[in-house]
């Protein structure tokens, strides 16, 4: 098919489809819990990468009858390159102002990878999974798909102009073109399935595997090019009935999926195809016509004003978010909106006085090559800025004050060193043992890291004559039996759910005197799941036990305790004393404790015990009691603050507080 007779002119829909791009993005963000799969507006703006680009590209070639490389990348930094380096200097400057010393240095060196868009591969060598509870703190997690993007750009007109090749057949070119897309599409779509189940961290970041996106949005491009017209497509008539129907189809398959899915959602794999191909039907919809159907709507004023701004936008909302949050720890609705709003504001601001008028200057395309270097000298030296950051926050968090809030992110369970616990690498069982082996009584603490966390206090309970302790914890493993999909992984936690039966099974082969469970009731499980796992677990042990103690899960803070005391303590005037401290209460917390207490009920052995009055006194969680910091992190209380609740837990355990014997077995014996 030939090139010649086809423009790419203004599309006011794909404006609009670039607001419901950001739209969908934001309220993700913004925690908008019927838009948790908001996420997908990043693969609307893969798809409408590749069709613009590709068809400028053609486009080119067919009026000069080469491609202009230099030109096309001076285009690329002029449009995407100021707004960004702006929006970097300026959430670093506030991040040294607002963030802990102890947090800098990551966010310092996503930094300088996000300057020279290569943010995205830091992000997925460095095994930070996109809905992981670490990635939200992240201030430059957003720009993984600016990475790819531009990752995109570098080597797609290459690809382009190699394979349309030279000759004078257009038509063959055009096959040639057609065919190494569906090729690209087919071999990067597999390999994004596959991995999305192996490698999640990989098929989420890496350009390759998004590199049928892309595709699909060329090979619209190729097969429904918009013809040459004096007539602009917001003035052509109507289209056919086809084009309609395509376009709310289309509109229809992002908006379900971006309702559909959440974070325990498998991404993007082949649920990535509803958003891709949602967006090639709407592209292809407008092509004829901007004046019927979802083209019309996305061509209304609130629809182009949005999308206007939605490059900068997107730069912007999510430093605001995750910056805001610091300054007030409030996860109410009204807040995040009020953020969201603000975040809206500096990108309109950012537009209109950084983005919109370097982008139409054309003294930028007068000697291209030049501006190719500046700009590239600009990414440098921002990326060297931010690597300096990273050495000033260093010797920041290692004066004698900061010091102890970093150590206290630390102040973890000896069995972590010991190898007891080995997360989600292995299913093997590999208990900790204390004591003699001889011993006339066995105590058993299991669960995940919260049951693990209260073992500086189990460990100096049972340090007595004849008795054993036997440790097995998995961490992000919940005593529920119960599988589920581990956000952190990107897949579901099998090793749970096989080091767990193994586990069970070699309790009750031990007949132990005591086993004490610990759980988070963080689970993304529903009351079913919750009750009837949980008898399934005490079904398994509860007659080879002496008897069970079931721990009440921890209290969730909304911020971060040491980081909290940290940034208080460099800043007194930004955090009064008592501004770090949060309510004990927590409505999931409640009703998975009750629903544990329903399980239980009808076992005679299974008791509950609630920590929760010990580690927050009337209620309210200190980061700091005492001269003690109580919290390793938002939820982990420290070593040294378990150890203090010692004969708190020993009286509800039914045991000689560790005052009335004298110890006589080593800590940290292990046999």
């Amino acid at each position: 098919m030939d090139t010649r007779g086809y423009q790419l002119g203004y599309r006011s829909d794909i404006e609009g489809l670039r607001a419901v791009a950001i739209l969908l993005v934001v309220a993700a963000h913004a925690g908008v819990p019927w838009l948790a799969g908001g996420f997908v507006g990043v693969d609307v703006f893969f798809v409408l990468s590749g069709y613009l680009i590709t068809g400028l590209i053609l486009q080119e070639i067919e009026k000069a009858g080469r491609m202009n490389f230099a030109n096309f990348y001076a285009r690329r930094f002029r449009r995407l390159l100021p707004a960004l380096l702006l929006l970097v200097l300026c959430t670093c400057l506030l991040a040294t102002i607002l963030l802990a010393p102890g947090t800098q240095g990551e966010q310092a060196i996503a930094a300088a990878t996000a300057s020279v868009w290569m943010s995205n591969i830091h992000f997925a060598f460095g095994r930070l999974d996109y809905f992981s509870p670490g990635a939200t703190s992240n201030l430059f997690l957003h720009t993984w798909s600016l990475g790819v993007e531009e990752q995109f750009y570098l080597v797609w007109p290459a690809l382009t102009v190699w394979t349309f090749g030279k000759g004078t057949d257009r038509t063959r070119s055009i096959r040639r073109l057609k065919t190494v897309m569906f090729a690209i599409v087919g071999a990067s779509l597999l390999m994004c399935i596959a991995l999305t189940y192996t490698s999640p961290q990989m098929a989420f970041y890496m350009m390759p595997l998004r590199a049928w996106q892309f595709a699909t949005g060329a090979l619209a491009w190729l097969y429904f090019k918009p013809p040459v017209s004096d007539l602009s497509a917001s003035s052509r008539p109507g289209g056919n009935r086809t084009s309609f129907l395509a376009g709310w189809i289309g509109l229809a398959l992002i908006i379900t999926t971006a309702y559909w899915l959440d974070s325990n959602s498998p991404y993007p794999g082949w649920r990535a195809l509803f958003p891709t191909l949602g967006t090639g039907a709407i592209i292809v919809a407008g092509i004829h016509t901007t004046r019927s159907g979802v083209s019309r709507l996305l061509s209304s004023r609130p629809f182009q004003a949005v999308g206007r701004v939605s490059y900068s936008w997107y730069l912007w909302h999510w430093p605001v978010l995750l910056l805001g949050a610091t300054v007030v720890a409030d996860g109410d609705a009204s807040y995040r909106a009020g953020l969201v709003l603000l975040s809206l504001m500096l990108a309109i601001a950012s537009y209109r006085w950084v983005e919109s008028p370097i982008r139409h200057q054309k003294r930028w395309l007068v000697v291209p090559r030049k501006t190719v270097l500046t700009a590239v000298m600009l990414m440098a030296v921002t990326s060297m800025l931010c690597l300096e950051w990273f050495n000033a926050s260093a010797t920041w968090a290692n004066n004698p004050v900061q010091r102890r809030y970093v150590e206290a992110h630390s102040d973890v369970p000896l069995i972590y060193s010991m190898g007891c616990d080995d997360w989600f690498q292995n299913d093997q069982v590999k208990p900790c043992a204390f004591g003699p082996h001889d011993a006339k009584h066995t105590a058993i603490l299991m669960g995940d890291s919260i049951g693990a966390q209260w073992f500086p206090a189990v460990v100096r309970i049972f340090n007595r004559p004849d008795w054993r302790l036997l440790v097995l914890t998995k961490s992000a493993c919940p005593m529920v039996d119960q599988s589920f999909f581990y956000p952190r992984i990107g897949r579901q936690y099998t090793e749970c759910d096989s080091w767990r039966t193994h586990a069970l099974h070699e309790v009750a082969a031990w007949h132990p005197d005591i086993v004490i469970l610990g759980s988070t009731s963080g689970y993304d499980f529903d009351r079913t799941q919750w009750v009837g796992g949980t008898t399934r677990v005490l079904n398994a042990i509860s007659a080879a036990s002496g008897h069970i103690y079931i721990l009440r899960g921890t209290p969730h803070l909304p911020f971060d305790g040491p980081d909290c005391l940290s940034s208080r303590s460099r800043l007194p005037w930004r955090r009064p004393q008592n501004s770090c401290i949060a309510s004990s209460y927590e409505k999931n917390g409640n009703d998975v404790y009750q629903w544990l207490q329903q399980a239980g009920e009808h076992f005679g052995n299974v008791t509950f015990v609630d920590m929760n009055a010990a580690a927050c006194p009337g209620g309210v969680c200190h980061a700091e009691s005492e001269g003690m910091v109580v919290f390793r992190d938002s939820q982990h209380l420290t070593t040294a603050f378990i150890e203090s609740l010692t004969n708190d837990l020993a009286k509800q355990l039914q045991q000689p507080t560790v005052d009335d014997f004298h110890s006589s077995v080593p800590l940290s014996k292990r046999h």
